[in-house]
């Protein structure tokens, strides 16, 4: 089961790189004011997880510079996640306001209509 994972894992970012959207192109002090308004946000993931995949397409073809945290090489993360957010679920969107109140978004339909506020 871990080698067909493994197997399954490596074509998906396979194609993922071969297929990867553009990003947009953007003046230099727009592209900053996107990055300013994203800057409260990270994604905890896994590289070859599909869901996540389909949020950081998004994030791309968006142009939103958003911190991506590796769950599996970092068990730190991993324990954030699972005590903060309440599960071990990826891709997972932690948003922090403007009050340090945080919210954990977990589905990526719903991360994805999140992020589109951001787009311009």
């Amino acid at each position: 089961m871990v080698i067909l994972r493994w197997i399954i894992g490596r074509i998906i970012l396979f194609f993922d790189f071969i297929f990867s959207p553009r990003r947009p192109k953007r003046a230099q002090e727009e592209q900053q004011q996107v990055d300013a308004s994203t800057a409260h946000l990270s994604l905890y993931q896994l590289p070859a997880c599909p869901f996540c995949v389909k949020v950081r397409r998004t994030m791309k073809r968006g142009g939103l510079n958003i911190e991506l945290k590796n769950i599996n090489k970092d068990q730190t993360l991993r324990q954030e996640l699972i005590e903060q957010g309440g599960k071990r679920t990826v891709p997972c969107l932690k948003i922090v306001d403007e009050q340090a109140q945080v919210t954990w978004l977990y589905e990526s339909s719903q991360i994805n209509q999140y992020l589109q506020q951001f787009v311009k």
